[in-house]
């Protein structure tokens, strides 16, 4: 059973979004938030595998609520899937380097929202091209954003910088496979083992960072999905 938070401050939106939820044998809702402060608090108190998170909450937004949440002990095992509106979101790169594990558009189908909450709960990123590859593109060529110290990524071979520039173009492991001519769980041990390198969480955080130290730069390579 996959344990679900609901964070959103319009009060029909998230009962739509828990109904929806609930309706699933797989899936039971173990608390709403109308704040992002009740969003973290209610999840250190029900421990939820998935919180979906809306960005824009009072008292606290879900960038905030995320990286509480994120660099939590208590919730190493929560993950938080975050809402977003179909136009480009200010504040939704920043809620990738806070540790958020996907995106949805709020407009999304409900098996979309079933599958994606599956997904995030199974310890994937959900790196949907209508949705994180646009939006960390959009972010990344923005003025300002600079790149902190290139030690970190200095201990990947080349091998490990190609499997991270794939996973930041938005391939699957199945596609980074196909394309590298090696199997698909070489790949899986080949991700694992730089997002321990790195100390990243999952690969969402693989690729924000993989955007801050310009191992792929937008435009470099069009993945339409």
């Amino acid at each position: 059973m996959i344990r679900v938070l609901v964070a959103d401050d319009q009060v029909l939106l998230r009962r739509a979004f828990a109904a929806l939820l609930d309706s699933d044998e797989g899936v039971q809702v173990v608390a709403e938030a109308g704040t992002g402060r009740e969003a973290v608090e209610r999840s250190r108190a029900t421990l939820p595998d998935v919180v979906l998170m809306d960005i824009r909450m009072p008292i606290m937004d879900g960038i905030a609520a995320t990286r509480e949440i994120c660099a939590d002990p208590v919730l190493r095992g929560t993950r938080v899937l975050v809402l977003t509106t179909f136009d480009l979101d200010e504040y939704v790169y920043e809620a990738l380097r806070a540790g958020a594990s996907g995106f949805l558009l709020k407009d999304v189908e409900p098996v979309e929202l079933l599958r994606a909450v599956r997904v995030v709960a199974a310890g994937d990123a959900l790196l949907a091209p209508r949705v994180t590859r646009r939006l960390i593109l959009e972010f990344a060529a923005r003025p300002g954003t600079s790149a902190p110290s290139s030690g970190v990524v200095d201990r990947l071979t080349e091998r490990e910088r190609e499997i991270v520039r794939l996973v930041a173009y938005g391939l699957s492991n199945l596609e980074i496979a196909g394309q590298l001519v090696i199997s698909p769980l070489t790949v899986k041990t080949h991700v694992s083992r730089v997002l321990s390198k790195l100390g990243c969480r999952d690969r969402a955080q693989l690729v924000g960072l993989a955007y801050e130290h310009h191992l792929v730069r937008p435009g470099d390579r069009r993945q339409d999905g």
